[in-house]
């Protein structure tokens, strides 16, 4: 979690191959992002993230996403998942993760579901769909509940991010806008690098407008 803090931004991976993913890993903290969330819609998913956490490299944090319960769950953290993202709220799902001492962020939206989700033991909150709403949504959702951290996943690109910062995200989750399988498949980690890089100045840029 202090990485994912620190930095702000959860890649999102969808990869078929962990040689690539691995590469990806070295592009995406040479850009300074370090957390790195592969879904389980992917195929062999557990696989690829046992492969990523035996070769783990220091400072990078590779979790598990689109997670629906709690088996589930537990899969990925027996491969070697350091963290687990979930599009909805299943309690038990977050009752498992705190059983394992693993940081967990399930998905929610309206302000019952997140206060549920917080109240349940979630690390922190996926506000899920983030692009229906935008920032002016997540604004009006930290007003009543400060106390809760929020992460928007979903529509959140470059131009857009530094809103949500200004707005109360305490981190974002990013997929095709950062990391998409075209980049993976022709090998341009150096574009990886470059767009890592110019999503960690766009977050600094909003938390600097934001007060901190």
């Amino acid at each position: 979690m202090s990485i994912i803090r620190q930095t702000g931004i959860v890649a999102i991976l969808r990869a078929n191959r962990s040689d690539r993913l691995l590469t990806a890993a070295d592009a995406l903290q040479a850009g300074g992002v370090r957390a790195i969330e592969v879904t389980l819609t992917t195929p062999g998913a557990l696989d690829i993230i046992g492969q990523a956490a035996s070769q783990l490299h220091e400072g990078v944090v590779f979790g598990a996403g689109s997670v629906l319960d709690p088996e589930s769950a537990r899969m990925a953290i027996l491969a070697g998942a350091r963290f687990i993202v979930c599009p909805t709220l299943n309690i038990k799902t977050v009752e498992l993760c705190r059983r394992y001492s693993v940081p967990v962020m399930p998905g929610a939206y309206t302000p019952t579901e997140v206060l549920t989700a917080w109240e349940a033991g979630a690390d922190m909150v996926k506000l899920f769909p983030a692009d229906i709403g935008g920032p002016t949504y997540l604004r009006a959702i930290k007003a009543p509940l400060p106390q809760v951290i929020i992460a928007p996943v979903g529509g959140v690109s470059v131009d857009n991010v530094a809103d949500f910062f200004r707005a109360g995200a305490d981190a974002v989750g990013v997929g095709s806008a950062l990391i998409n399988q075209q980049l993976l498949e022709v090998g341009d980690f150096a574009a990886l690098t470059a767009r890592a890089r110019r999503f960690r100045e766009a977050v600094e840029a909003g938390r600097s407008s934001a007060g901190g």
